[in-house]
This record gives C-alpha cells, structure tokens and sequence, in this order.
C-alpha cells in the first residue's frame, strides 16, 4: 500500500492530476444523466407478490435490493486546519500511517450495494412476527488522489418485530466491518494541530467491528405499560498501536463498548401518547493501552423522565432525559483514572420529533447528549450533537433536502493538559433529488464540515478546519 512518509514527499503535480480524476467525474456524471432518462417496465399488478417472476416486481419478502454509484469531490479528506509551514520542522510518519495535511484533497467514488429480506410473509398465516428481517449494505470508498486511504465498509442488519395480545417487542442490531488501513493518521504537532472531530473522522476508515443493538419487550395495560431494555454500543479498532511521543500526532483508537439495561414505565395520557419514567444501569469500557497508565471505564445510572408517542396526527416524538450518576475506577499502581471528579453528577438526555407540517413538507429533530469515551482513548468526554432535518416534495419526481448538524465534544472533566479540548463541528447540507421512475434514482449533494475550536487553546487557528464535499450519485432500485 503506498503512502507519504513526510509531508515534503507530496507530489508536486498533484493538481495535474486532480485535473484528470475530475475530467473522468464529468464524464461519469454525463453518462449517469442519460442512464436517468431511461424508462422501465411497470409493475404487474396481476400477480400475487410472492411469486411474481417479472423484472419489475420483486416479491413481498425481498424489502431491499439496490445499486447506486456516487463520485464526491473532497476539498480537505483529513478535516485538518494546520498549513505545512506551521507544523513542526522536524517530525517522522510510521510506516503505513500519514501525515493528515490541511486541504489534501481527493475525488471519491462510493458504490453501495444493498440487500434486504424480511422472512415474516414466508411463515404463512401468523399474525405474531410483523419482522424478521436480515440485511446487508456496504459503501464501497476508492480516493482516487489519496489511494492508500480506500476502505470498504461493510453492514450486517438484523430485525425482530412482533406482537401477541398485550406482549411486544423489537429487536434491532447491526454489525459493521470496516476493511481499511491498519494504521491511524498522522497529525504532526501533537494536539494543538488537529480538531477532536477530525480524529473522529478518520477513525471511521481503520479496520475494525462495530456493534449496535437493541432490545426491548413491551407489556400493555388499558393506561399503563412497562417496557425492559438492553442497549450494546460496541467498538473494536484493529489499527495498530504504537507508543510514539504526542508531539508527532500518531493517533492510537483502543476499543471501548457502553452496555446498559433497566426499563421504563407508561402512563398513557391518550391512546397514542405516553409519560414514562425509566432507569438504567450500565458500564463503559474503555481498553488501557499498554505502553500509558490512562483509561476511564465506569459504570452509571440514570433516572430518566420523557414523553413519547403521537400528541397529534402530523407529530411523532420521543424525549428521555435525566441526571446521570457516574463512577469511575479508581487510580492503582497500574492505572490512572484521569478525571477530576471520580463520581461526578452529568446529564443524559436524546430526543426525536418528526413532523408532517403539509403533504409535501417534512421536518425531522434529533438530539442527544450523554457522557462517552474517547476515541483515541483515555479521556472521556461530554458528547453533545444536535440535528434539523427539511423535505419538500417539490413534484412528483423532485424533492428537496435541506439539513443542519453541531456536534460538541468537550473533554473539559479531565485533566490531562496535553489532551484537554473542546472542540465543535457543524455541518450543513443541502440535495436534490430526481427520481423519474420508482427503479431509479439521481441525486446532487453539498456538505459542508466546519471544525471548530471553543477553548483558549495555545493554538486554536490550527484546529479550526473548512471541509466541503459535492457529490452526483446514481441509484438503481431492483
């Protein structure tokens, strides 16, 4: 795999040759501008759809089966804000990392398959099983300009839905593999010269496993129901670790998982919302890496107070929210819990709204803030992210998407000096979207990434970052 030793080994006539990549991006792009102007065949609506055999229509119990093909120009891959000239004289770059530079650039082609199959219209004449679904989806990422940072990421989904009498449940969980680099980045300079989310970022495209899941059991009286819940939130980084000084920026990402459980309890104001009052118990684990002392696994609970359900019939919310109790390990001769407070008193609170403001206007608010675990190990951090989402449905094959996210990691409960932070992204986003048949779809795209730095940091400029991505992809829906 190639790879940039120091920065004074990046290509000379780079530009040149993005000049290429993006000639073939227009050509692309014109190619997939005449596939969109293609017609299919309609569904057969004289077959039962279980054993239709026509090209287009795909049988009940097949939810899924897709293609689609996105180039997107990336003006700064490694989200970094620090110029060549402001970076140490003298530093060195592993074999197999390197050096994350400001607006190194790249045009990247994603392919993204998908497959999805709910086995619940197989099983006959039963009313209990709404889902049992399995399904795959990968995004499949070649950077053309930076070659050694392609990856694949690869998804496993799983869903579980049903209901008898008074008893429900769900089940839902994914399993990500990313095949990518066996090393982190580079940031030369050590902290001062990279923005928290940037690290973030980059992490996504090491190897390593993920793993979501939930599960919860619901039973209902005429006003009140009690639901239990388990929730896994895992993480396994297999990049290699390596002991090198702060100063030269190697970042290290040590596993780390948040288990919890507990249950909530309802009372229903009407039939379709809900007050409830819930407690959880959990742990997060933080791995220690060999070669420092410093790792922050906990364990908590939260009591928490929320509202969920339909007030109306164009509004669909949850709300949780309540104080969280922390206790974190305490120092031995072989770790150091790197915290001001081991039982500090912090906050958990996420919501979700939709709303149905017309027939062809939607708007969607996500929230959630909660007490984490770095990345990069050792600290933790207060993980706070807001996010405003708009549709207009413009004409029957014209829609419009307009969104805006902040998210907030500030590191400031610990007290490591040399890696305190609090740093800020905000991203807006806008697309538009065309879809001329119900198989095949175009999409033209802007995001934008905005690093920022909230504190008083020695150098704060340096990790301030401006990132913006135009994409055009192509979907074709089976």
């Amino acid at each position: 795999m190639p790879f940039d030793s120091i920065a004074g080994q990046f290509p000379n006539n780079m530009r040149s040759k993005k000049m290429t990549t993006r000639s073939l991006a227009f050509h692309l792009a014109a190619a997939s501008s005449a596939l969109v102007g293609l017609t299919f065949p309609a569904h057969a609506a004289d077959q039962s759809p279980l054993t239709a055999t026509t090209a287009s229509q795909k049988p009940a119990w097949l939810t899924d089966l897709s293609l689609g093909v996105k180039e997107t120009d990336d003006d700064n891959v490694f989200m970094s804000g620090a110029n060549s000239q402001n970076l140490p004289k003298a530093y060195k770059v592993p074999a197999g990392s390197t050096a994350a530079l400001k607006d190194r650039s790249s045009l990247v082609t994603t392919v993204s398959p998908r497959l999805g199959i709910n086995f619940a219209p197989l099983l006959g004449d039963q009313k209990t099983l709404e889902v049992l679904s399995l399904g795959y989806s990968s995004d499949l990422f070649t950077y053309h300009d930076i070659p050694w940072q392609k990856y694949d990421c690869h998804r496993f989904l799983g869903a579980v839905k049903g209901q008898a009498d008074n008893l429900s449940f769900t089940l839902d969980n994914m399993f990500v593999y990313v095949d990518g680099s066996d090393y982190g980045p580079t940031y030369p300079g050590g902290g001062n010269f990279y923005n928290a989310w940037a690290t973030v970022t980059d992490g996504l495209r090491v190897k390593q496993l993920q793993d979501t899941g939930k599960l919860a059991v619901r039973y209902d009286w005429d006003k009140f129901f009690v639901r239990p819940t388990v929730f896994l939130n895992y993480f396994d980084p297999m990049s290699k670790l390596l002991n090198l000084p702060a100063s030269e920026g190697y970042q290290n990402y040590p596993g780390r998982y948040d288990l919890n459980g507990g249950a909530d309890v309802g009372y229903k104001i009407s039939p379709a919302t809900a007050l409830t009052l819930g407690y959880r118990y959990g742990h997060q684990y933080q791995q220690q890496m060999s070669f420092s002392p410093d790792s922050s696994p906990n364990d908590y609970q939260r009591v928490l107070f929320g509202a969920e359900g339909k007030p109306t019939d164009w509004l669909t919310m949850s709300l949780q929210g309540g104080p969280d109790f922390r206790s974190y390990a305490p120092n031995t001769a072989t770790h150091i819990t790197p915290v001001t407070n081991l039982h500090p008193l912090t906050y958990y609170g996420e919501a979700s709204v939709t709303a149905q403001a017309s027939p062809a206007d939607s708007f969607s608010f996500k929230y959630k803030a909660y007490q984490w675990l770095s990345i990069c190990g050792k600290l933790p951090f207060f993980d706070n992210r807001y996010e405003l989402n708009y549709h207009r449905t413009l004409t029957d094959t014209l829609g419009l998407d307009l969104g805006a996210r902040a998210w907030n990691a500030d590191f400031t409960s610990g007290n490591l000096s040399t890696s305190l932070r609090n740093d800020v992204l905000f991203t807006p986003s806008a697309g538009l979207t065309w879809s001329p048949t119900p198989h095949l779809g175009a999409t033209l795209a802007y995001t934008g990434n905005l690093g920022r730095n909230l504190e008083h940091s020695t150098a704060p400029l340096y990790r301030d970052f401006d990132q913006n991505l135009f994409s055009l992809g192509v979907q074709y829906k089976f």
